[in-house]
């Protein structure tokens, strides 16, 4: 059983119970602590985009001296397994959703609306590669380190349990990393500034936001027991963009055929997160 049909048939549950007993009083406040997975969501369209003039738009083709596209081989959403595009790529990593909040919420009847702030610690990495020619791998990784959430939530009573939707802005600390089997061209980040970390990931902070729905159950008079499912959205492709320059290559290589000074290089996708909590909250 996948973490989303999980969600989905805990979502059930609370709604079967609808009839048992007096709604419940939600109104006050809470903290909760949660613990769950989060993957990366962007495997499926994920490429890498070039700006070969330095024009700041990301819609160019990156040529051979004799006019051939450099990256025909294609791209892949993955971390590579060689420099070659037949050899395939390895899947985004999974990893922990660890994480605490703090609420307050009002009820009129069977309808509640609140606002919370949601701080995760998370460990998940996405990927994404480019193949050119070469042959040669350009891989972009980025790991999903923090995130702090700022939602509002509304939802409806039923029985003891509380179906909520909840959505707000949220800031993240996404950890930026770009490897390549090219050593000629010369890579250097273009907004990266963050000191790198052991694993070569450069922390940056981004803004986004949050969207998702859950449902919690009344178990005590002060406690409920829930289920989460949260989706996140953070545009990092400016502070994830490389610039590729001549290093020892010749004046014809294809980064420095348009503009000597270079090509930049970026993933195409703003990064998206998936992540499944289950949770125990302390109502007051």
């Amino acid at each position: 059983m996948n973490g989303r049909t999980a969600f989905v048939l805990g979502a059930v549950l609370c709604l079967g119970v609808a009839d048992i007993g007096e709604a419940q009083e939600w109104t006050g406040g809470y903290v909760a602590g949660s613990v769950g997975g989060v993957f990366p969501g962007t495997a499926d369209t994920e490429s890498v985009n070039f700006d070969t003039t330095l024009d700041g738009t990301f819609t160019d083709t990156v040529t051979t001296l004799a006019g051939a596209n450099a990256f025909s081989p294609g791209f892949c959403g993955g971390l590579a397994v060689n420099a070659t595009a037949a050899a395939g790529c390895t899947d985004d990593e999974r990893g922990l959703d660890v994480g605490g909040r703090a609420g307050y919420d009002w009820q009129w009847g069977r309808m509640v609306a609140g606002g919370l702030v949601d701080l995760s610690r998370q460990d998940s990495t996405d990927y994404v590669t480019a193949f050119s020619t070469t042959p040669a791998f350009y891989t972009f990784a980025r790991r999903s380190q923090m995130s702090l959430g700022i939602r509002g939530r509304a939802g409806v009573v039923a029985g003891p349990a509380l179906v909520y939707g909840t959505a707000g802005p949220a800031w993240a600390r996404i950890g930026q990393r770009f490897t390549s089997s090219n050593t000629a061209n010369a890579f250097v980040p273009v907004e990266q500034t963050a000191e790198v970390d052991d694993d070569g990931f450069a922390g940056e902070s981004v803004w986004g936001y949050q969207a998702g729905g859950g449902a919690e159950v009344r178990v005590a008079a002060h406690m409920t027991i829930g289920a989460e499912y949260l989706y996140a959205n953070f545009d990092n492709r400016e502070v994830s963009t490389i610039r590729s320059t001549r290093g020892t290559a010749p004046a014809t290589n294809p980064f420095v055929l348009t503009n000597p000074a270079g090509t930049d290089l970026r993933p195409t996708d703003a990064l998206r997160l998936h992540a499944v909590r289950a949770m125990l909250s302390i109502r007051f």
